[in-house]
Formats: C-alpha cells, structure tokens, sequence
C-alpha cells in the first residue's frame, strides 16, 4: 500500500458515523499515532477491535512535527542525574534505528568546549552516556583537540577554546515518522480522519461515552459512542485534573553555518545544550535551537519571541563571530506538555511521562519525549486493553515490526535499484537518495509522481511529493503540505511571489479561486515567519 488510500478519510467518518467505537484516540501527534499503530498491530489477532484516531489539524501539524528533529537520548538530563530517562532514551533509540532505518540516521555532534572545567564535566558525562547506551551504542564519543576543531569548523570561535568532543545521536524527519506510524495504523484497520475535532460530551450509565466530532472541512457534525477515550492531544488536552505544563521550544533556520556533515552542540552559559543541524533539502541550511520558555498563551498561538530569536542569534554569533550578519530565513516553535513537577526553570522540568486515567475514566498522555514514544504508547494500550477485556492484552510487536516493511535488507535492495530510478525519471542518484531518505520503500511511489518537466519554479521531485502528500496523506491545505508532509516550506525565505506557483498548483487540484490560494499562501508565510511578520 502506498500511504493512505485516497479514499480513507471518508471511509473513516462513515464508518465512525453513530457508530460504537472500541478505542477512540484524539490526537494525530507522535503519542496517538503511536497508540494506534500498537492497537492496529495487535488487532491482526482479533479483528473484531474497533479502533480510530481523530486529529483537529493535519496529522504531526504540532509539536510532533515542530522538534529538533533529533531521536537522541538527552545527554542535557545528566545534568539532573536524570539516568534512567537517558538510559531508557538510549534504549529507545536503538529500537527506532531498527524500525525505521530509512528515518533515524545516525548523526555526529561536534562540542566545542571552552573552560578547562566544562571539559571535564561535559567528558566525563559522555562517558557515563555511552556506558548507558551500553551494546546498542553508535559509537563511543572520542576528545577532539583545538587543532582538530579549528580543522572541522574553520569559522569557528577558537578563543577560550580548550577542545571538545564529538559524540552520536540520531537526526529524523519527525513529521513523517508520524506519518508512517498512521500508515501502518490504517493498514492494519484503524480508522483515521485528520481536520476533524472530537469533544468528549457525556458519559452514560453503562462507561460509554459520546463524543461530538466536527469535520472542520465541511462543517458536519456526528456523534460517535466509544467504549474508551483516549487524550492523546498533548497541549490541546480538555482543562482539568493535572494540567500539563506548557513549555515552548522555538528554532530558527538560518544559512548553513557548519563546514562539514556533523551537527554542533553547544552548553550555553547556563548549562543548557543548543544544537546548530544541517538541515535543508541539500542541507544547506542550519536548524538551530531549541529554547524553553514558559508559555501563558493559547496553545494555537505559539509562535517564537524576539527574546527567544536574540538568545538564538547570540549564540550563533558568539560560535561563529566572522559570519556577517545572521538573518533568520524563518522560524517554528512547538509546545512540550510537561508533567507538572513545581521546579521553578523551565529548562529543569521534568521530562518524565505520565500516562493515568482522569476521575471521568479518560486515558491521558503527559510529559515524556518524543525519542520514548514508542514505549509510552506500549504502556497506554497494555492500560487500554487491560480494561477493555483482558484477554485482548497481547503482547505488542512495535519493537519488531519495522515501519512499512522499511527493513535493512528492504532498503539495501531499493538502494540498489536507485540508478535504474534515476534513470527511468531523469534523476540524479542524489535526487533519489533524498527520497530514499524521507519516503523508505514509498519511493518509488513518489517517483511515479515525477512529471516529466519542472512546474514553472516548482522542481520535479518538489512537485512529486506535493502529489503525494495530497493523494496518499489527507493533507489539504498548503501549510499542511508543504510544512508538515513534506518540509519544503523551510527550504528558503520565502515572499508571496516565490509561493503562488505553489498554491496555484495544489489550488489546481482542490478548485481553490484566486482568493483563497492567496490566502493559504499568507498562511505558510505567517507560520514560518519571524515576530513582526505579517503585523
């Protein structure tokens, strides 16, 4: 199967339409997809398990979608002597590469170190991270020399510079992680609408509950009875017991700053880490951040401070003082919900999980990291299922069954037929590796897409993924298609003539007017822009 077949989200709302639901999820982010996948899996032994995931935007449109866009263990926690989340991170990591090579890659971080004292901290903690990663380790971190810096990094700021060290973690595309989570979810019969709202109404007599669901597309409201509801919807969760806090982490994306393929990790005066990742369509662009911030707003309404950008620039500037001047070409911010666990800094919050179910019987998800979400999701649906009915509680295959069929030797094989690709399409290999790289064994899909010439300014492999993203993901509005499915919308500074070929072309295919594709334009504009933009 390629994706979601194109008519999966009617079939979903028809289905789910006064109909009676074993297992409703609210939430499309990493935590619901992850639920669903684990429910979905565990379904091929008892079909008869009703299932679906309902999200109010575009599925990873949130925080899931809006990270660093690292798998990593979080070597920062140390600091907190936070060991069984870094070891439990760490484990984690070497399940995700497993499941998904195609997504998680392995990623070298450069530290440069600028206190005689800071490298025997931040050394010795490298130490203990690799001894935690233990036999599922990448590779263990070695001590660089200044020489060796002012060798990878020629632009870099050498003074106070004793050495540093270079370590490993994982780089991912975060939105399309999600997405292939749901891909399997809908495979194995999970019902699944995005751009839908679901507000839990009542509870009756017998433990149901009705749930009012309004497809934000067209407007229609159903109502659906479902056994249990799951909260899955992070910073969106219904006001009530134990309210997450909310913690803004902002990035902005500046012109390509490191000289060689590694990332950078830097400890701030304050202890806490900021990461510099190439990043871009031909990683010509540096992804850095992220900030944590307290957030008092409404969780639609995170977006970066001019504070938060400083802060950012000032670092950049201090690593790399002979950069000129440094202009963001956009930016993104996302919420983390966090368990509540009264420590006074934003940065010191905890990230542990909490996954319980509310006085009204609602299964909640709080707290965690992306990296563990496979496990939170292995603990929610063992809670889940344990209600329901025990003998449904099976064991979870998450672990083992890679994502789309996207084993090694899968990939080994696709990666071999990649010249033949480039060929039948009139691709370079690098084209199709990027490909490789985003999609796994849906490549070949995407090509298919390929037209035979550039859309005006639009390129061939760009045109390709919109396609894909509007026929097999359920994405139906540009920000969605070009910020969330695919990351094209962050390539570059954008300005409203660069994006009308854009809207023009998905306009084409929804029968937006003239009006309306100015609009989701001014949208995509509005959501990558800085503080001020649009005022």
């Amino acid at each position: 199967m390629s994706g979601f077949p194109p008519d999966l989200r009617a079939r979903s709302l028809a289905a789910l339409r006064d109909s009676t639901i074993d297992v409703l999820i609210l939430g499309g982010g990493i935590n619901g997809a992850g639920i669903a996948r684990d429910l979905g899996l565990r379904r091929q032994s008892n079909d008869s398990l009703q299932v679906a995931l309902v999200d109010k935007g575009h599925f990873a449109s949130g925080t899931s979608g809006r990270n660093s866009q690292l798998i990593h263990g979080g070597l920062r926690y140390l600091k907190y002597l936070k060991m069984g989340l870094v070891k439990e991170s760490l484990r984690e990591r070497a399940v995700l590469r497993q499941i998904a090579p195609h997504l998680v890659e392995p990623l070298a971080f450069l530290m440069p170190i600028y206190s005689r004292i800071d490298k025997l901290k931040y050394t010795m903690g490298l130490s203990m991270y690799d001894q935690l990663a233990g036999d599922s380790n990448i590779s263990r971190h070695r001590e660089v020399s200044k020489g060796e810096i002012a060798q990878l990094e020629p632009s870099i700021s050498t003074k106070g510079l004793v050495g540093g060290a270079i370590f490993y973690d994982c780089q991912v595309h975060s939105a399309r992680f999600v997405l292939e989570n749901l891909f399997d979810a809908a495979l194995n019969g999970v019902h699944l609408a995005n751009y839908v709202e679901g507000k839990p109404v009542e509870r009756m007599p017998d433990g149901m509950w009705r749930v009012q669901l309004t497809d934000l597309l067209t407007g229609e409201g159903l109502e659906v009875r479902a056994k249990k509801v799951v909260d899955a919807t992070g910073p969106w969760s219904q006001p009530g017991e134990s309210a997450p806090r909310l913690v803004r982490g902002s990035h902005i994306i500046l012109n390509r700053l490191t000289a060689e393929e590694h990332a950078l990790a830097y400890f701030d005066d304050n202890g806490r880490i900021v990461f510099f990742i190439p990043w871009g369509s031909q990683k010509q662009l540096t992804l850095l951040g992220t900030t944590d911030v307290e957030h008092k707003g409404n969780a639609d309404d995170a977006r970066i401070s001019q504070e938060e950008v400083d802060y950012l620039l000032s670092i950049a500037q201090k690593l790399y003082p002979n950069a000129g001047s440094l202009k963001p070409l956009g930016a993104f911010s996302s919420l983390r919900p966090l368990v509540s666990d009264g420590s006074s800094s934003a940065t010191e919050a905890t990230r542990e999980h909490k996954i319980w179910n509310t006085k009204d019987n609602i299964l909640r998800i709080q707290g965690g990291k992306y990296t563990i979400y496979r496990q939170m999701s292995e603990e929610a649906v063992n809670a889940i299922l344990k209600e329901l009915s025990p003998w449904l509680a099976t064991p979870s295959h998450t672990a083992t069954q890679p994502l789309c069929g996207n084993t090694p030797k899968a990939l080994e094989r696709l990666r071999h037929d990649a010249n033949s690709l480039s060929e039948q399409y009139r691709l370079s290999p690098a084209d199709v590796e990027s490909v490789i790289r985003e999609y796994g064994l849906h490549t070949p899909d995407v090509l298919a897409m390929t037209p035979e010439e550039d859309f005006g300014s639009i390129r061939r492999t760009e045109f390709a993924r919109i396609a894909f993203a509007v026929q097999h993901e359920m994405a139906v509005r540009l920000a969605d298609i070009l910020l969330v499915s695919t990351y094209i919308g962050y390539d570059r500074h954008w300005d409203m003539a660069q994006l009308e070929p854009y809207a023009y072309l998905v306009g084409s295919w929804m029968g937006w007017d003239s009006a309306r594709q100015h609009e989701e334009a001014q949208d995509v504009l509005q959501r990558v822009g800085l503080p001020g933009a649009g005022d």
